[in-house]
């Protein structure tokens, strides 16, 4: 048993380190993107090459002129496409272990998204990080150029969201405060049958899922950069149900109560 104790907590030791240090690195991914376009923009190669990971084995045959080239012609698609005064966002980073081939990140590296915007449109960067040196290994806009959405409808849309897991601690509450009979099954209900939901994309709207269940308390909330931030909620039927089954009981109560009194 202390063996076993002593083996969980160095697990669970190495992990705690191992996320501290992984969400240190995340945070500097974002200075690290900023410096690198920055200097690609001003068309300072030079300067750029320092934040790329030239000293990996990815490089070791590439000719630093025909790198500087390709360093140009991704400077006029960013400056064309957003302008030179941009703004930097980190959105996630992330290492994939796949069976599949081709679906995992590659050995001792680490894919980042990184948002950029102008006043009126941002895009974003993909972004394969050296983690020996948390520089740039690969980078690459993705296929986005969207307006920048007004976050005033989203956050209000979040309003609405958080009445959901509000309404069903509520009927928790007053299931527990109730003489009904098996009371976990009821709690079951109110937490899981949250179905359909509805999402807030701040970038793409409303959409509705009909077989998409909000488990725990019926919302989901994600705000990682414009494209990723949405709210979600369901429609609370577990909790909708069982308030109309505490309401009705009450009711008949009362009814009865009034049948003997009179």
């Amino acid at each position: 048993m202390n063996r076993l104790k002593r083996t969980l907590l160095l697990i669970l030791t190495v992990s705690l380190f191992t996320s501290c240090d992984f969400i240190n690195n995340a945070f500097t991914y974002k200075d690290t993107t900023k410096g690198f376009i920055e200097a690609l923009i001003e068309e300072d190669y030079e300067k750029s090459l320092t934040f790329m990971a030239i000293e990996n084995a990815a490089f070791k045959n590439t000719n630093i002129d025909t790198l500087k080239l390709g360093l140009g012609n991704f400077q006029n698609i960013i400056v064309k496409n957003f302008g030179k005064e941009l703004n930097y966002k980190f959105v996630t980073a992330e290492k994939t272990l796949s069976t599949l081939e081709g679906e995992s990140t590659a050995p001792n590296t680490t894919l980042a998204q990184i948002e950029f915007s102008n006043d009126e449109e941002f895009g974003v960067f993909e972004i394969t990080f050296d983690d020996s040196s948390n520089k740039i290994l690969y980078i690459k806009t993705l296929d986005i150029k969207e307006k920048i959405p007004s976050m005033t409808l989203f956050w209000l849309f979040g309003i609405l969201a958080i009445c959901i897991p509000i309404f069903n601690v509520w009927i928790i509450r007053k299931i527990k405060k109730s003489n009904l009979k098996k009371k976990w099954l009821k709690y079951i209900a109110v937490l899981f049958l949250n179905v359909p939901a509805i999402t807030y994309s701040a970038v793409y709207g409303l959409s509705f899922s009909l077989l998409s269940f909000q488990i725990l308390f019926g919302i989901s909330f994600s705000y990682m950069g414009y494209l990723s931030s949405a709210w979600t909620f369901g429609i609370p039927l577990g909790g909708l149900y069982w308030f109309w089954k505490l309401y009705k009981k009450t009711n008949d109560e009362t009814t009865e109560n009034k049948i003997i009194t009179e």
